[in-house]
């Protein structure tokens, strides 16, 4: 199955910006969750270092997400990118 990952590199400047954006952000993860699109989406041991990502059903999901996503908008994400995932085992 062909997956479409996200990733999330945090701008270290825009830490101020998190509390504030989050609850949009978080809004819009949870319609994309419902509408079946996202997978799952989490951050990384660190995630101002390290980034997070998120895992879409198709690459139209992830791009609609992003593009209106208040953390990128807002500059809370310096740079993201997307790949696909060739899904080999989800242990289901």
């Amino acid at each position: 199955m062909v997956l479409h990952v996200v990733f999330y590199e945090t701008n270290p400047d825009a830490v101020a910006l998190i509390p504030e954006q989050y609850p949009a952000h978080r809004a819009r993860v949870d319609e994309f969750h419902a509408r079946g699109e996202l997978v799952m989406v989490g951050t990384f041991g660190d995630p101002i270092a390290e980034g997070s990502m998120a895992v879409f059903r198709t690459r139209e999901g992830a791009e609609e997400f992003v593009a209106d996503d208040p953390f990128v908008t807002s500059g809370v994400v310096g740079r993201w990118y997307l790949r696909e995932w060739n899904e080999a085992f989800s242990g289901q």
